[in-house]
Formats: structure tokens, sequence, C-alpha cells
């Protein structure tokens, strides 16, 4: 599916987000407004919190909504959703607060003392004063508040797909992965569109408030009304039952996604895709069925979830990951894929001939002079604190990147060495040599096809998936891969899916 077919589906789901997260910053800073705006200690405690909130970046905010929903959640017995729509809302809500308080603030205190001496003379009572006086008169600078919350709240919805709601960051942050800039611009363009459209048609309202010419705001409300009813259209539209496939933020998951899609809709199922989720995010989201099939890996489930230390061999560690996922979160486990994408430190084969890398016991002596660059999760995961530990791997540096950009750090020279992923061909096009790891301190990553638990429940869709089991190698898996992250003569996820596909046939 190409970038500009999935705008109009992403747009709705980005612009519900938007326009909702905006409407509940305006229902708590509107009132808030007034408050403060009578009172020096509330303002300054107001206006104090929500600089505070700007100081987190939205990313960040996001995230910290996970474990709050979660343990409220786990508080209530359930039925309080920590991924998707209900995170993004709040952590949006509160970046829309600053402006909107700010200047709502500024506009009532801006006010004449006059012209409220005036309306106190006439009899007026505190709610006539605020309607008919203060309100009008506020009015030009609370919009201009408004106008740069509704900015700020469309561009940070972008950052939505992180905790797995669909908004136009699905086209950015797949196409960053996979390096199709024609996606990453596709999503860029149509989000600054929203927001320069939303800009215009606030400041229209601005300007007919300012001007006191009510058809002109009337006509301002008129079209942003009429422009959100339109954006939103695909979702007011009736919708056939649909299968949600979850990928993780690098190609590999985005090619088994596509992969997986094939073969459901090849059973008769609609699909869709929820791209870019972190490790815990997605395995959270299977089991609260708001995904309902994804790839993981033995290892990451071993250590993240299960939160085991001991290192058994790859059959065992999958067995029992497949009667944990069932007994404490319904999850159906349908098998392996057939090959193991393990973590793997990489070095430039000129550096391991010249320093003489082989093992990660190698490495250890060299390190204190080297580099170490990984993706965005390793350096807090327990494999990156096993393997640190059991080989005294003390680095000059540690640096965080995108998995795309990881490869192209050590390849500049940015990085000496790399958590590589083990199924990657761009192993083996840059030249990289994989140190061994002689105390097994890394476990086994074989590739693990997960089911939600509704879905492990229906025969049909198993028997869709079954095909795919046992059926893809390393080889194909690293040809794959590198179809798509090589620089010339790139494929697409899909036409990655499409190949893959073929060879299983």
């Amino acid at each position: 599916m190409s970038g500009w077919s999935r705008v109009p589906e992403l747009l709705a789901s980005h612009v519900l987000l938007a326009a909702a997260a905006l409407l509940l910053g305006l229902a708590v800073s509107l009132p808030l407004s007034v408050w403060a705006a009578r009172n020096r200690h509330v303002a300054r405690l107001a206006l104090g919190f929500a600089s505070l909130v700007q100081t987190i970046p939205a990313l960040a905010l996001l995230a910290l909504f996970y474990p709050v929903l979660l343990a409220v959640s786990t508080l209530v017995g359930g039925g309080v959703p920590a991924l998707g729509f209900l995170p993004s809302l709040l952590a949006l809500g509160l970046y829309a607060l600053l402006p909107i308080l700010r200047n709502g603030v500024a506009g009532l205190t801006g006010i004449d003392p006059a012209v409220r001496e005036a309306a106190d003379g006439v009899g007026m009572t505190a709610a006539q004063k605020l309607w008919i006086i203060e309100a009008p008169l506020a009015a030009p600078v609370l919009m201009a508040g408004i106008r740069t919350a509704a900015v700020w709240t469309i561009g940070a919805a972008t950052l939505s797909t992180t905790v797995g709601y669909p908004s136009l960051g699905d086209l950015i942050f797949a196409g960053l992965q996979t390096q199709d800039w024609a996606l990453v611009t596709t999503g860029c363009i149509a989000a600054a569109a929203l927001a320069l459209i939303a800009d215009g048609l606030l400041g229209l309202i601005e300007r007919g408030i300012k001007l006191r010419r009510r058809a002109l705001a009337w006509l301002g409300v008129a079209l942003l009304l009429g422009g959100t009813g339109a954006a939103l259209a695909p979702k007011l539209m009736p919708q056939r039952p649909v299968v949600t496939i979850g990928a993780k933020n690098f190609s590999e998951q985005y090619i088994l996604a596509r992969l997986i899609g094939r073969h459901l809709e090849a059973a008769g199922y609609r699909v869709r895709y929820r791209e870019g989720l972190g490790s815990a995010v997605i395995f959270r989201a299977l089991a609260a069925g708001d995904v309902d099939v994804y790839v993981d890996y033995a290892g990451t489930l071993w250590t993240n979830e299960m939160k085991r230390r001991d290192v058994p061999d790859p059959a065992r560690m999958v067995a029992e990951i497949g009667h944990w996922t069932a007994r404490e979160h319904g999850v159906g486990l349908i098998g392996t894929l057939g090959f193991e994408n393990a973590y793997a430190v990489a070095v430039r084969s000129a550096d391991a001939q010249r320093l003489g890398l082989k093992t990660l016991d190698d490495l250890a002596r060299a390190s204190p002079r080297m580099v170490l660059g990984t993706d965005l999760e390793f350096l807090e995961r327990p494999e990156w604190a096993a393997v640190r530990d059991a080989y005294s791997l003390r680095f000059a540096a540690t640096r965080a990147f995108s998995p795309t950009f990881m490869y192209r750090a050590i390849e500049s020279g940015a990085a000496d060495a790399i958590s590589a992923f083990s199924s990657d061909g761009r192993i083996a096009a840059q030249k990289l040599v994989v140190l061994a790891d002689p105390r097994h301190a890394i476990p086994s990553y074989d590739a693990l096809l997960l089911v939600s638990p509704k879905r492990a429940k229906d025969p049909r869709f198993i028997a869709a998936l079954k095909p795919l089991v046992g059926r893809i190698s390393v080889e194909a898996m690293r040809a794959a891969n590198y179809s798509v992250d090589r620089d010339h003569d790139k494929r697409t996820p899909d036409q990655a899916a499409v190949w893959l596909d073929a060879r299983l046939r």
C-alpha cells in the first residue's frame, strides 16, 4: 500500500485525536484561566504546572502514561486501556494547556480596570460581567493561544504511533526505519498541511472576533467543523471487522507484518497495521486484544516479560514461553517461523583484524577505547546488563540510534561496535564481523508467531497462519531485510513480503 493511499484512514485517526485533545485542553484551561485571573496564587500554581509539562518531551509524556494507566487498570480490576487512544489523549491534552491558559489569563488580566468599574456601576453580576464584558475583550488574545495549542497538538500527535494509536506518524516512523524518504515526506506534508489548515481556520475565527464581524467568525467555525467532519469521514462510514497486525520499529518487522497480512487476506480477513511499537508496548497490546497478531523473539519475551536470567537451550525456552504466555495472558504461540534474530555485537572487519577481535572476551580488552552504538532499546534491556557484566565490557561511550542509523554510524566511524541483529543483511553487506559469545550471555531469539487471546480460539485464523511456521530460513530473511535496507534498487516492505512469500510456496 502506497503512502498516499493510507493518508485518508490515518488522517481521520489523527484529526480525531488532535481535536479531542484540544477540546480536553479547552475544557480544563478555560475555567482555570478565569480562576487564575482572579487569584494570583492559583495563577502561579496553574501556569507553573503547565510550564513544567512543556519541559517534558512529548514522546516521554506519552510513554509515562502507559505505566500510570496500567496501574490504574490493575487497581480497578481492568477495563482501563493503557495503550492507544486514552494515553495519547491525556498526554496531548496536557500539552495543549499552557498556550491556552497563558493567553486566557493574559487576556483577562489585560482588560482596563475602568471597564470593570463601569460594569460594576450598572449593577452587573460576576457572571454577567464575564460573559458580556470580559470574555469578548479577552477572546482575541485567547484565540491566539488556541491557535498555538492546535498546531502543537497536531504536530505532537504524530508520536502517538509509539503507544499504539494510528496517526500520520505511522508513515513517518515506517519511512525512517526503511529509509523510504517518500513515505517520510508524505507523512510530514500531510501533518504540516493539517496544521496549516487548522491554524488558518482558527485565524479566520480570531479575525472575526477581533473586528467584531460575527459572520466572519461563524464562517470560520462552519469551515472548521466541516473540514473536521470531512477528515473523519472514513471513521464515520460502516466498518467491516478488521484484524490488527502489530509490528515493532525495524524493517524485518514491517516485512513480516505484510507477510502475515497476505496470508490473512487470502483467508478472507480484512487487515490493518499498527507499526513502530516498542517491545513492552506491543506485547501488552496483544494481551489486551488491541493487536491480534505479531512476531516477537524468544529472548525478548524471556528477559523483558518473564524476567528470566537463565539461558536454557532454545527448544526448552520456546516451550516455556508458550506455557507462560497462555497461562498468564491467554496469548497463543502458534510456533517458530524457522529463523533466529539474535542480538550480536559486530565490529568492522578491519578493526577485528587489527585488534585481534574474535570473541566478546577479546572485545573487553579493547572496549575502553571504543564507542558502542546500539538500537534505541538495547542499553535499557536485561540482555545488555548480562553481556556487560559477563565480559566486563567498559566502553568509552555508548550511543543509541534508530536501527537504520545504527548501521550508518558504524559505517561512518561514529561507532566502533554495534548491537547488530543476526538476521540483518547489512552485516554481510558492510563486511562486519560478529563476535562470538563463548559465555552464552545472550539467549536465543527464535522468531515466534503470537496471537491475541481472542484469536487463539479462532481455528480459521490459526489455520491461515500455520503455513508460516518453520518455513522462513535465516538466509531468506536476511535477503528480504537487505532488499529493504540497501541504498539502491530498494524494495518496499510490501514487495519484500511478496518475494519472501514466493519462497515459501
